[in-house]
């Protein structure tokens, strides 16, 4: 009989929005009459932005004539679109990007997931906690992280970086050799951020210790104060150590339409095993050229539209819709005397649970009580036990029951 990948056996129960959706459906079918508000997973609820269906629209009627049709594209992405990522996200805040540093693909997490097929399987993986389960699963998979170890809900070869209220949310530098960091600010799914300082400090310990931070900055969209960096590369020296993802998921409504991009600065270097130094840039075009025949015509002609007038004036809005209904929930739990972080710079909201309550416990409570769906904290990692994560994407109707029906519990 065919033998499987023995490190998938190593993966641990279900991922846990597919848990959250099993319990979900539990509930739904033993209680059929209930009304369910999801503040869960984190999809988005508004409508595409007018400029982007117009785009898309358009992109369609061109396909349709043997003139203007286009079939496969270059893997990396459109060159439209390419320069709209350039001149709007990196070089109107000063920094300086190259055509051939950004990768059009069709989702960050495919990208953050898929990244780590080009280090080696000896690579010591250093990830903060609680973490998007990406990060984790995908080097399972790949047989870095060692056997999983119960009584402390992590993988032995794994290095954590805790991140509570009793650090202030900030992980601390690795305390042993690490070879790949995974960083993700506005953080999923804490809702905190790094100030400049604190982001510096990551990136001259990376460049000090010759390490590669892979920096997810999906929601960086969100954010609302000044004094908080966009983009990694606003760091000196960061392009030497550091690759950065991003999404039009959530900035744009594409969960459905499936379009991001990823940096990867040609100064950035690794070695192979016979010590010879590498392009990792070259590394990841073999890669995505192998495996990914490109994002769609229409698809790169919509997220192009985000960058246009209209679009960016319609992208804001729909940001402050979303951070609108943050705000709503931040302060209703607030006013309970829950503690409760994030939601000023990304649409989630992190609190701790009431009296300790586990995290599960929790859940099953606010499902059961209250028929509010939203995420164990402890599904993100063992130092996300006690806490809890509530989206802001859902309508704001929702948003304003959903805090109603939570300040009507008994906590």
């Amino acid at each position: 009989m065919t033998q499987i990948n023995h490190n998938y056996t190593q993966l641990q129960g279900s991922y846990l929005f597919s848990e959250i959706a099993k319990r979900r459906t539990k509930f739904t079918q033993e209680n059929p009459n209930a009304q369910i508000i999801s503040l869960g997973i984190g999809d988005v609820t508004r409508g595409l932005p007018d400029a982007v269906v117009k785009a898309m629209h358009k992109a369609v009627d061109e396909l349709a004539s043997p003139d203007a049709f286009r079939g496969y594209g270059p893997e990396q992405g459109y060159d439209f679109l390419i320069q709209a990522i350039i001149e709007n996200d990196y070089k109107a805040r000063g920094i300086d990007i190259a055509t051939n540093e950004v990768f059009v693909s069709d989702g960050s997490k495919c990208d953050v997931g898929n990244i780590q097929e080009i280090f080696s399987q000896d690579a010591v993986v250093a990830v903060q906690d609680p973490v998007y389960p990406v990060y984790v699963d995908t080097n399972v998979m790949a047989g870095r992280s060692g056997q999983f170890n119960k009584e402390k809900n992590q993988y032995e070869n794994i290095v954590y970086l805790p991140c509570s209220s009793e650090n202030d949310f900030i992980p601390s530098l690795p305390d042993r050799k690490v070879d790949l960091i995974y960083l993700c600010y506005p953080n999923n799914p804490t809702g905190m951020t790094l100030s400049m300082e604190e982001l510096k400090r990551w990136v001259d310990y990376a460049r000090a210790n010759n390490c590669i931070i892979l920096y997810d900055s999906a929601y960086e969209a969100f954010i609302q104060e000044e004094d908080v960096p966009r983009s990694i590369y606003e760091i000196e020296g960061a392009k030497e150590v550091a690759i950065e993802f991003r999404s039009f998921s959530k900035t744009a409504g594409f969960t459905g339409v499936r379009c991001a991009y990823t940096i990867v600065p040609r100064e950035l270097k690794a070695k192979d095993a016979d010590g010879n130094t590498l392009l990792v840039n070259d590394l990841w075009n073999r890669r995505h050229t192998t495996k990914f025949n490109g994002v769609s015509y229409v698809t790169q002609r919509g997220a192009e539209a985000i960058y246009s007038p209209e679009g960016k004036q319609q992208i804001a809005a729909t940001i402050d819709y979303y951070m609108t209904n943050a705000r709503i929930i931040r302060d209703g739990l607030a006013s309970l005397g829950l503690e409760v972080f994030g939601g000023v710079n990304a649409p989630y909201i992190w609190l701790k649970t009431p009296n300790g309550m586990d995290s599960w416990a929790f859940f099953d409570k606010l499902l059961s009580e209250a028929n509010i769906v939203g995420t164990p904290g402890v599904g993100f990692g063992q130092s996300g036990q006690g806490y809890f994560r509530l989206t802001a994407f859902g309508s704001r109707e929702n948003t304003e029951k959903a805090v109603e029906r939570i300040t009507k519990l008994s906590l």
